[in-house]
């Protein structure tokens, strides 16, 4: 369900515990996890991978090989996770948002009502995640967050930063960019699929969605 580079090392995540490794991304060899639970996301940071997904599941990792179970107090399942100023966001669809400093020690957050969020990112400074009906949440350290008009309110299912912008993806083919996390600005996808998620590389964004579409962005210079 997902995936993250680290120390010389591709990892991906899955169905009921599933954890593979790869140094090229060819080859890859499949890691137990000690948990039969799906993982949902997974992050590197800090020297260490964090996995996360179903029942408020937590695996940290120094090397993807070895996985070790941390507690953590909510039972919500953890859609995605992210790394930046020095802290791990993991973010349910359930109200919740949990962080870590180290992997290991975890502090659990309540949002508002209505905020069921999807996918978290960071960048420049600033965690940034979505969700149903066009929610944007922005936050310097995952505990405070500042709700944002999106402008939309299909439910938004991705979101990265690349090359100074961040990028959201959604239903009914909806893509926004923002500069700063705050301003959205809607753009023109020419589909109505639904985009699950989005990521930057080479200079490009790269996003993916549902009957196999696929849209990647003109290259542009860092501004």
């Amino acid at each position: 369900m997902d995936i993250a580079y680290g120390n010389g090392q591709f990892v991906a995540v899955g169905a009921s515990g599933t954890i593979l490794t790869s140094s090229d991304g060819k080859a890859w060899q499949k890691r137990a996890s000690g948990t039969t639970r799906w993982l949902l996301g997974v992050a590197y940071g800090n020297g260490q991978f964090v996995a996360v997904g179903q029942e408020g599941t937590v695996l940290t990792s120094p090397d993807g090989v070895n996985w070790q179970a941390y507690p953590v107090r909510t039972r919500r399942h953890l859609g995605a996770v992210a790394y930046g100023n020095h802290t791990f966001v993991a973010v349910s669809d359930r109200k919740t948002v949990i962080t870590s400093r180290d992997g290991m020690v975890w502090n659990s957050f309540a949002l508002n009502e209505g905020y069921l969020l999807r996918d978290v990112a960071h960048g420049n400074g600033l965690f940034v995640a979505v969700g149903w009906d066009g929610t944007i949440l922005t936050s310097p350290n995952g505990a405070a967050w500042t709700a944002r008009a999106s402008g939309v309110c299909n439910t938004l299912n991705g979101v990265t930063y690349g090359n100074g912008l961040f990028v959201a993806v959604g239903s009914g083919g909806t893509i926004l960019t923002s500069r700063d996390g705050a301003a959205w600005i809607k753009h023109d996808s020419g589909s109505v699929s639904c985009f699950e998620d989005v990521t930057h590389g080479g200079g490009v964004f790269v996003a993916v969605g549902q009957n196999s579409t696929i849209l990647v962005s003109r290259k542009q210079n860092r501004p």
